[in-house]
């Protein structure tokens, strides 16, 4: 994970592709580290949004995946909808 000058976060897949999203938000729920991100920072538009969770990788390094697993997401965004007043989740 790396921070740009434009305020995003890049983060590197599987593939060594880079991508970049806004975080939006932060929080930690049962000593997990969870981002609330966004590909776009547009406050009065839609963005496409994705919960990502923090684990340790072989190396023990940090890293950030997507989370997937459908309780797990409902659970989170319930919480980071709590966090963000104005934030609306969408399965």
């Amino acid at each position: 994970m790396e921070e740009r000058q434009d305020g995003r976060i890049e983060f590197e897949t599987d593939d060594n592709e880079k991508i970049s999203f806004y975080v939006l938000e932060e929080t930690m729920i049962n000593g997990k580290n969870y981002l609330l991100v966004a590909d776009s920072d547009e406050e009065d538009g839609e963005a496409e949004a994705f919960i990502m969770r923090a684990v340790t990788d072989d190396e023990k390094q940090t890293v950030y995946e997507m989370v997937e697993e459908d309780t797990e997401f409902e659970a989170v965004s319930k919480i980071f909808a709590e966090l963000l007043e104005d934030v609306d989740f969408e399965i």
